[in-house]
């Protein structure tokens, strides 16, 4: 197994930070939500702060809820007028805040002692800047459009060279086997890459296994710092390129 990754980020205490991509529904299978319980759990108990969209509601809430439960670090990331408009997917923004920008704010869970860093932002594009300067990698369970939109982003983001870190995606009951195929048709039509298959990482569960009770995080953390580059990015980026995305 290769060495735990590090953080890209300048802050310490976040070395093993990993964006969670998700969704503000719950979605209609109990193995949806488990497999965001069992991600959760699994970055709590590695001591990995999870970075996600500071939703309450859905895969979303069910996933930060389920770090804080078992003593977890949570960075949540929010634009601004989604935080006016109520916070994503309808609901209360799962990070209350008194002011934009950053701060340190108790969690009202029924572990209050646990501090969750919250972080107001002025549009997606920045708030995805944001998240993956953080992080050492990416993981994906299922969501619908803005989920599929950003770990789309973050392949491309390490095809290009933006950023070099891995994208696992937790195939929940076959839930994105229509990406792979989508992406296995790419290649076979001359638009990716063979090598760059690797850019994404499925993470399919043991055959016949119960996708409900399978233990999603561990394996999804596991296929993360077991992740090896299929070689550097497209572009040479210096930190002066515009919009500050280069060498997250």
């Amino acid at each position: 197994m290769s060495p735990a990754p590090t953080n890209s980020t300048s802050d310490d205490h976040l070395p093993l930070a990993v964006a969670v991509y998700c969704g503000a529904h719950a979605g209609t299978e109990p193995a949806f939500q488990n497999a965001a319980i069992s991600l959760g759990r699994a970055l709590a108990v590695q001591g990995r702060s999870l970075v996600y969209g500071g939703g309450s509601k859905g895969i979303m809430g069910i996933v930060s809820g389920a770090a804080l439960k078992y003593g977890g670090a949570v960075i949540g990331v929010i634009p601004s007028a989604m935080l006016r408009a109520g916070g994503e997917g309808g609901g209360k923004a799962y990070i209350e805040l008194s002011e934009k920008g950053r701060e340190m704010v108790r969690h009202s869970t029924p572990h209050p002692t646990q501090k969750v860093l919250s972080i107001v932002v002025d549009s997606m594009h920045e708030r995805k800047v944001e998240m993956a300067r953080r992080v050492c990698g990416f993981i994906g369970l299922p969501g619908g459009f803005g989920t599929f939109e950003e770990i789309m982003e973050a392949i491309t983001w390490t095809q290009l060279g933006i950023h070099i870190k891995p994208v696992i995606i937790i195939n929940v009951q076959g839930f994105f086997d229509p990406l792979r195929a989508l992406i296995k048709n790419a290649v076979a039509s001359g638009f990716i890459k063979q090598s760059n298959e690797r850019l994404i990482i499925f993470i399919d569960g043991p055959p016949g296994a119960d996708h409900a009770t399978f233990d999603w995080g561990t394996s999804a953390l596991a296929a993360l710092d077991d992740w090896s580059s299929p070689g550097p990015g497209l572009f040479t980026w210096t930190s002066g390129d515009r919009d500050g995305i280069a060498m997250l």
